[in-house]
């Protein structure tokens, strides 16, 4: 199991691609979180936003098509699209991904 990690700045959007990440059989569970603020800098200059986290539990086999899709959905030239390995967990939930997708 990986969790891939990308952020959107706009709810409606971020939703809408997480139910498409689930229709498409790339992931097994996605969860959308509010952030209140992000903070970095962007062509030398300092930019704060609110964003929404996408943390999207999948396979690893998944990997390459998931990242294909976000880029493809995604606003941002440059979208952060993270992918953190699980090393482990409660095997069933891990099991569940594998299985759910």
């Amino acid at each position: 199991m990986i969790i891939v990690l990308t952020t959107y700045s706009n709810k409606k959007k971020a939703q809408g691609i997480a139910k498409e990440i689930i229709k498409q059989n790339l992931a097994a569970c996605v969860n959308v979180i509010k952030i209140e603020s992000s903070h970095y800098k962007w062509n030398g200059k300092f930019c704060e936003t609110g964003e929404f986290l996408l943390v999207i539990k999948t396979a690893n086999k998944n990997y390459k098509r998931l990242e294909k899709f976000i880029k493809k959905n995604h606003p941002y030239k440059m979208p952060e699209i993270i992918q953190l390995k699980v090393s482990g967990g409660f095997s069933a939930y891990l099991d569940w991904v594998d299985q759910a997708i």
